[in-house]
């Protein structure tokens, strides 16, 4: 009995290795190509458990999920005007064709994406070409990203791979091109400030000049207005006058030369010289003047 339980352990115990040697298992963030003294035989695609011949065949894994690629330093491109740029980009990417990756590429993530990053240089360098440093940083940033992500995503079907996204995380000058830059852009902002302050004086002294005429015309206008009420006014005490003169000329007479008495006499210093039978002193002399 003894001897039967030994026998069914070993069994068991060779069972397992044997199953360890034919058994593999993809998870859903894999693919895997199964090799038969080297040469592929199958391809699994779906997560699940799966067997092969021990000691004959070997499987081999590859990462499904999308990946990145960041460049460590940035790349120089030269644009349309002859200035060199630096450009710091990611991509994304996944494998689509395990097969094809494998024969295209050994397999290897590394060679993989030196191909990616040459055909997104080489597109780069074509389309910063035929653009100022203004498109390229700013204008058409966005245009450049998807041009480049579909020629990339062409060539890389052509190795099993599929390119998701090309990004340009940041455009910049080389430092002896930005001090040039700089100095342009602060004698522009100096040149547009100074034409603002030129527009801003001329409308200045116009806006003075205008105010200074409608304030000579508002002026003579008053000045018009005033010596038309004053000479209709004077034109209508003269006809008082005269009409009080028509009804009574010795009244009148007698009217004025009080008047005149009052303004010749309004300060105490106030000294008239003249002769006692002077006409001046006519109602002063008689209190009959007024009957004469």
């Amino acid at each position: 009995m003894t001897r039967h339980l030994g026998t069914i352990l070993v069994g068991v115990v060779v069972a397992l290795i044997v199953a360890s040697f034919s058994l593999f298992v993809v998870d859903q963030r894999q693919n895997a190509i199964v090799f038969r003294l080297g040469e592929v035989v199958n391809v699994k695609t779906k997560p699940g458990l799966y067997f092969k011949i021990p000691l004959v065949d070997n499987v081999r894994y590859f990462d499904v999920r999308i990946l990145t690629i960041d460049t460590a330093e940035p790349e120089r491109f030269l644009t349309s005007e002859k200035k060199n740029v630096l450009v710091d980009l990611f991509v994304k990417w996944r494998i689509t064709d395990v097969r094809q990756y494998y024969v295209s590429v050994q397999g290897t993530e590394a060679l993989a994406q030196t191909r990616l990053l040459q055909t997104i240089n080489d597109g780069m360098r074509a389309e910063f070409g035929n653009r100022t440093v203004h498109e390229v940083v700013s204008g058409e940033r966005d245009k450049i990203m998807n041009l480049m992500r579909e020629k990339a995503n062409d060539d890389a079907k052509t190795i099993g791979v599929e390119v998701l996204d090309v990004r340009l995380k940041r455009v910049d000058l080389p430092q002896e091109v930005s001090v040039d830059v700089y100095r342009r852009m602060d004698a522009e902002r100096k040149r547009v400030a100074n034409e603002l302050r030129s527009t801003g004086a001329a409308d200045s002294e116009k806006i003075r000049a205008d105010a200074d005429r409608q304030r000579e015309v508002i002026l003579a206008e008053a000045y018009r207005n005033a010596q038309k009420i004053k000479g209709e006014g004077d034109a209508k005490a003269t006809a008082i006058y005269a009409n009080a003169y028509q009804q009574d000329p010795e009244f009148y007479a007698f009217y004025r030369s009080l008047e005149a008495y009052k303004a010749s006499f309004r300060g105490r210093s106030d000294v008239l010289v003249l002769e006692p039978n002077s006409e001046f002193f006519k109602y002063l002399r008689s209190s009959g003047g007024l009957s004469k």
